[in-house]
């Protein structure tokens, strides 16, 4: 009989693609309760013009090793303590990067571009 042996084999690298860290970044902002939205850069904006839907816009991520450094540029509804907004998208967005790609985040930094103001209704 055949002796077993706990031999470790490597299949190779796992690679996770900026865009992959910048989708998940960006949904786990808009879970929010404050972020109305993200802030489009020119290259997503142009995407969007002719049709392609971002998922990642508003982020930005610099992978090194096992590490990765997030910027995410929100805007965030009027009436809302931005400071708040801001810690709990810090939190939520390092939590689920960490979670699904198993990078460590060493920074989360958080952009308010602008402050959304919906029109009251008026009733007539």
């Amino acid at each position: 009989m055949a002796e077993k042996t706990n031999e470790v084999k490597t299949n190779g690298n796992v690679q996770i693609s900026d865009e992959v860290i910048a989708v998940v970044s960006s949904v786990a902002s808009m879970e929010i309760e404050g972020v109305c939205g993200m802030a489009s850069s020119f290259s997503s904006g142009i995407a969007e013009l002719m049709g392609k839907k971002t998922y990642s816009k508003g982020v930005k991520s610099e992978v090194i090793g096992d590490e990765v450094k997030i910027i995410v540029s929100i805007i965030v509804k009027y009436g809302c303590k931005i400071q708040d907004v801001a810690w709990r998208v810090q939190q939520n967005v390092k939590e689920a990067v960490e979670n699904m790609t198993s990078l460590k985040v060493t920074a989360v930094d958080v952009c308010v571009v602008g402050i959304h103001n919906q029109p009251e209704k008026t009733e007539e």
